[in-house]
């Protein structure tokens, strides 16, 4: 994987992010590739955010991976800082190559040398093959997740 890099999202990335978000049984019922103004103002809010790390991964001139990187610093656990990620997606002929976890590997490196004592993600309930991966990863299913929909 030596000509794999993990950068900062531009931009420019925006259409094959979305893509990809919207390559699975759940993200096509929540993405809309055809409309890219909501998801190109969500950009400029993540760039103005110093705590925001949206990554790509690329491959020679090709974005094959992406995720969300969140730094969110608290009080609970003796004032700790944690991360969350979000939006894990490699790119469908990527995926069993290994990219997966090195993108976490990325993520989990970061969320050390920013501090944080935690790295935390949710995964929908029916995403069991995700679950798995992130087991291997050593990650532990401890909590219930709740959400609200606005």
């Amino acid at each position: 994987m030596g000509d794999l890099e993990i950068r900062p999202a531009t931009t420019d990335d925006v259409p094959v992010i979305v893509a990809m978000l919207a390559d699975d049984p759940l993200g096509t019922q929540r993405e809309s590739p055809d409309d890219l103004a909501p998801y190109l103002t969500a950009m400029e809010r993540l760039r103005a955010d110093p705590n925001q790390h949206l990554v790509v991964a690329v491959r020679g001139e090709r974005v094959v991976g992406t995720l969300q990187l969140t730094i969110i610093p608290g009080l609970s656990r003796r004032g700790a800082t944690r991360s969350v990620v979000e939006g894990v997606r490699i790119h469908a002929d990527e995926r069993g190559s290994g990219l997966g976890s090195l993108m976490m590997e990325w993520a989990i490196d970061t969320s050390r040398r920013e501090g944080c004592h935690l790295v935390q993600l949710t995964s929908d309930s029916t995403r069991t093959d995700a679950h798995r991966f992130y087991e291997r990863l050593g990650f532990t299913a401890s909590h219930v997740g709740f959400k609200l929909t606005l």
